[in-house]
């Protein structure tokens, strides 16, 4: 993306998720740019998307985004709010979970994810937060979309260390674009470029030879209104 651009590379990740919520989805949101993501759906052309956060606020109608999952608005808007356990047991293992966000550290080319240590489990290089709720995310929820930056550090031929099973990832939105699993191997296979980038950029950060479509497109640059709902969020949290 071109320094005048006149958003970030962030930005135009969250505006692009977004995009792929229907109104009326129930989502497992996860803080930053799930988070925002998800809000912005809501406050343009999904309405009636029903937003879960970990601490166990269901149906939460923040107006500014949330520092955390404890931020106490999270609760004051929420239809209702339950225990982790019943989270947990009744609406994501139980199904009722149409997409749930992730993020890891590294990603392979089926969408397999690591958030737990990069080398070595016995000695690692670095050891990451975990897991989590990840593993039952990536197993319960219908969809799973994936949200980070792309580089051959993060899109690995080779896993250190397999957190989260990819099977059910839908979508992975980059800085640089989206990859969706399209053949019956479920590799992964970049659909769109955002403004700015090419396939040559992508393949660059890529730690395998990656799939490019042959309809490969660019991914429609955010409009002024979703840029003004997305930045409302934002500062409403500063």
């Amino acid at each position: 993306m071109s320094a005048t651009a006149s958003y970030t590379r962030d930005e135009v990740m969250a505006v692009a998720a977004a995009r792929r919520l229907l109104d009326r989805t129930v989502c497992f949101v996860g803080i930053g740019l799930p988070s925002l993501a998800c809000n912005l759906a809501r406050a343009t052309h999904a309405p009636s998307a029903v937003l879960v956060y970990e601490s166990g606020t269901i149906g939460a109608k923040p107006t500014r985004l949330p520092l955390s999952i404890g931020d106490g608005e999270l609760a004051e808007t929420a239809d209702v709010v339950v225990s982790v356990p019943e989270l947990f047991a009744y609406w994501l293992q139980g199904g009722r979970i149409d997409v749930g966000f992730l993020g890891a550290a590294q990603i392979d080319r089926h969408g397999n994810l690591n958030s737990t240590v990069i080398g070595s489990y016995e000695a690692p290089g670095v050891r990451l937060p975990g897991g989590g709720g990840a593993p039952e995310i990536a197993t319960s929820a219908r969809e799973v979309f994936v949200l980070l930056r792309q580089s051959p550090r993060t899109f690995v031929e080779r896993l250190d260390f397999r957190t989260s099973v990819g099977e059910r990832v839908s979508l992975v939105v980059t800085d640089l674009g989206i990859l969706e699993p399209r053949n019956d191997d479920g590799e992964l296979t970049l659909t769109q470029v955002h403004p700015g980038v090419d396939a040559g950029r992508a393949h660059e950060e890529t730690g395998w030879k990656l799939r490019v479509a042959d309809d490969l497109c660019e991914t429609p640059a955010p409009t002024r209104a979703e840029l003004a709902a997305l930045r409302a969020l934002k500062q409403g949290a500063s």
